[in-house]
């Protein structure tokens, strides 16, 4: 047990820059999948037949199709050098969760009666100002606890980026194990921290959650 521990504290510098980057680049992945997310949505919602019709066939294929294929389909087949390892990533895990986040987006913003849409219009107010003023501020409501768990997905589906050599947490596991040969003891310290970091955010989304659905009621 006092083995454990030691080796623990030596690579303990190491894992904790992996997860530093396991975060960074879980932030930055949610950044672009927020983005994207709302361009599909808004494809969805409008009333372009051609538009609609990209929406669905995008939702469809990157939801239909594993993450490690896609990462390796696009950094191999479709980057290549062209984006530094880091950005690679994000992308890569931004456009994953897009697909998915845009139908949260989707269905917060269906979630908001109709008459309060059709009185804004009466009021005067454009499509535009009535999204803005009465649809999105009660959506995003409705969302936030979706995106904070899509969030906490990502930010393990960082684990998966290994597969293109992103040094994340669970990579540097790996190279770690390569020197030692110490699986069961590295992979340890990363099952650990990886739980550690989404207990504290699940808790956090769950206080959120609660805060909400108070200040609904």
């Amino acid at each position: 047990m006092a083995e454990y521990f030691s080796m623990f504290g030596q690579y303990l510098p190491l894992l904790l820059g992996g997860l530093r980057l396991t975060i960074l680049i879980a932030i930055f992945g949610i950044i672009i999948a927020v983005v994207l997310g709302v361009v599909v949505c808004i494809m969805q919602l409008c009333h372009i037949g051609i538009l609609n019709k990209i929406a669905t066939l995008y939702i469809t294929i990157i939801r239909g199709m594993p993450l490690m294929i896609l990462a390796l389909f696009l950094y191999f087949g479709v980057i290549k050098n062209a984006l530094p390892l880091v950005a690679s990533a994000s992308l890569i895990l931004g456009l994953n969760a897009s697909a998915y986040l845009a139908e949260i987006f989707r269905g917060g913003i269906q979630a908001i009666d109709e008459g309060q849409i059709e009185a804004a219009r009466s009021l005067g107010l454009s499509s535009a100002k009535t999204m803005r003023l009465v649809v999105f501020p009660q959506a995003i409501k409705i969302m936030i606890p979706s995106l904070m768990n899509q969030f906490i997905t990502s930010l393990k589906d960082t684990a998966i980026l290994s597969a293109i050599s992103v040094n994340e947490l669970t990579m540097t596991s790996k190279t770690i194990i390569a020197r030692n040969f110490k699986a069961f003891e590295v992979y340890s310290y990363a099952a650990i921290m990886y739980i550690i970091l989404i207990t504290v955010l699940t808790i956090i989304s769950k206080k959120v959650e609660k805060k909400l659905a108070y200040d609904r009621r």
